[in-house]
């Protein structure tokens, strides 16, 4: 109890002492940008007579300074720094358009949100209450910042502009989701592909790459709002692939006539949509989702690459159980007890995973859209999406009992495979997302959504040689069979 006491008391008394702090820091904020303001202001001068060149002069010299600044003006505010990036983002956008009358209104659309910010009219916000809503037209305009820093060959001002956008990704994913499935997967890919070529100092083909994925976004700004079908497609298209790890280890049980797995795997299913629950709470209410959005890729990605472990383990099991009498003597060894405890606990572990994995997926693409979209539609389109992920359970289990032995232990083994194949290459690419895995990008590698593979050699490797390991194990199996039919044979006189 007294250490309880204690720890509050000094809670208190750091909040009390840090709060003179704070108000000096958000003072900062503003007699900083009242240094930087008249830049902009001579821009929007020199623009307004038609010198765009000395116009772009005057707001680089506001650009510089902001970077030294943007913190001061983020502890402050983070709507006026969020508003602030993004008419600056439609500011470098205007120019390379260089149209006068475009430059003039983006630039008076930044002069507007500075004035703003300096008069008060945006609200001073502790950092830990923060909500920051990017929309999709905000992600745009970071890109199109970052862009203008590429083609000026400022590496370091690139690489902390592109940071932002992937902090921010989280903030939009779900939006362009429930648009696109192809786009959602390009802008995944490209992400990493622009960090990597912007840290090579290839700035021709970054400056490239960012202008097709402005091209393939812009026109999803358009839409403000999302009908019961785009929310029910959200788990569907995140339940397929856990349900198909979830099938076939309920179906394998069944087969096993083991009623204990089934326990292990439906508390891996309960316990993994808890945990997303949680997260889904911790990051509406206590974070941002683009101040998570690194904390996201993390988890996705070791999650991805355990559960990728695991299901080549699985593959390579049930694939080695496909030979009939081994079957038979594997089932009577394991006749009085079923499965060993270990298995037991794996089955668990790995449907908590897949379903963990794919959770946190559908939930924070969920939050990204329920601003948008009606709370009754919200709710009804998840339903119906759980619904028909519900019947497509029923028809793959009902399906996987009514297949012989042998070919069911096939199917499986090459659907495990399959995910543990494409949870390597997402697993991988999502590490390279938070920046915890560099990325070397290929132009010989292609890139193919449905495998997860990416043109990235860090991430190619691992799924070659996963291919090439199987490969080698059905040619081992094919060898070994053609031996044991002499030693059955023998068996069987």
């Amino acid at each position: 109890m007294k250490h309880t006491v204690r720890f509050l008391l000094a809670v208190m008394f750091l909040s009390i002492f840090m709060a003179p702090f704070s108000a000096r820091a958000a003072s900062q904020g503003t007699e900083n940008m009242k240094k930087v303001e008249p830049f902009v202001a001579e821009a929007l001068k020199a623009a307004e007579q038609g010198n765009l060149s000395e116009a772009q002069q005057s707001y680089k010299k506001f650009g510089d300074q902001w970077l030294q600044i943007e913190s001061t003006v983020k502890d402050d505010s983070r709507k006026a720094y969020s508003d602030i990036e993004s008419n600056m983002g439609q500011v470098q956008y205007a120019f390379m358009q260089n149209k006068q009358e475009e430059v003039v209104k983006a630039l008076q659309g930044l002069q507007t949100v500075e004035e703003d910010y300096i008069s008060g009219k945006y609200p001073k916000e502790q950092a830990s209450q923060l909500q920051a809503q990017i929309t999709l037209s905000d992600f745009v305009g970071m890109l199109q910042q970052a862009r203008g820093k590429v083609q000026n060959h400022n590496q370091q001002a690139a690489l902390s502009d592109i940071t932002k956008v992937r902090e921010a990704w989280l903030s939009v994913e779900g939006n362009i989701l429930v648009q696109s499935a192809a786009v959602y997967n390009d802008s995944e890919r490209d992400l990493v592909a622009i960090n990597a070529l912007i840290s090579a100092g290839n700035y021709e083909e970054a400056d490239k790459l960012i202008g097709q994925m402005v091209g393939y976004l812009t026109p999803l700004t358009e839409k403000t709002g999302y009908t019961m079908w785009d929310a029910a497609m959200i788990p569907i298209r995140e339940g397929l692939e856990a349900l198909l790890v979830v099938a076939a280890l309920l179906t394998f049980v069944k087969k096993s006539n083991s009623g204990k797995g089934r326990g292990w795997i439906w508390s891996g299913i309960a316990t993994g949509l808890a945990v997303s629950a949680v997260l889904a709470f911790i990051v509406k209410f206590v974070f941002s989702s683009g101040a998570f959005g690194q904390n996201n890729f993390l988890i996705a990605g070791w999650t991805g690459v355990i559960a990728a472990a695991m299901l080549l383990y699985m593959s390579y099991w049930l694939h080695s159980k496909s030979n009939i009498a081994e079957w038979n003597q594997y089932m009577k060894t394991k006749s009085q007890k079923a499965l060993e405890t270990g298995r037991l606990l794996s089955l668990g572990v790995l449907s908590f995973l897949a379903v963990f994995r794919e959770g946190t997926e559908t939930v924070l693409f969920i939050i990204g859209m329920v601003n948008q979209i009606g709370t009754q539609q919200l709710i009804l389109g998840i339903l119906i999406g759980f619904g028909i992920l519900a019947v497509i359970a029923y028809l793959m289990l009902y399906v996987g009992i009514k297949l012989p032995m042998r070919p069911f232990f096939l199917v499986s083994s090459l659907i495990v495979f399959y995910l543990s194949l494409k949870f390597t290459g997402l697993g991988i690419h999502s590490l390279q997302l938070a920046g915890a895995l560099p990325s070397t990008i290929s132009s010989s590698l292609p890139s193919i959504a449905f495998l997860g593979f990416y043109p990235s050699w860090q991430s190619a490797i691992p799924q070659i040689l996963l291919l090439l390991f199987a490969l080698l194990i059905l040619l081992w199996k094919k060898i070994n069979t053609r031996l044991t039919p002499t030693e059955e044979t023998s068996q069987a006189k």
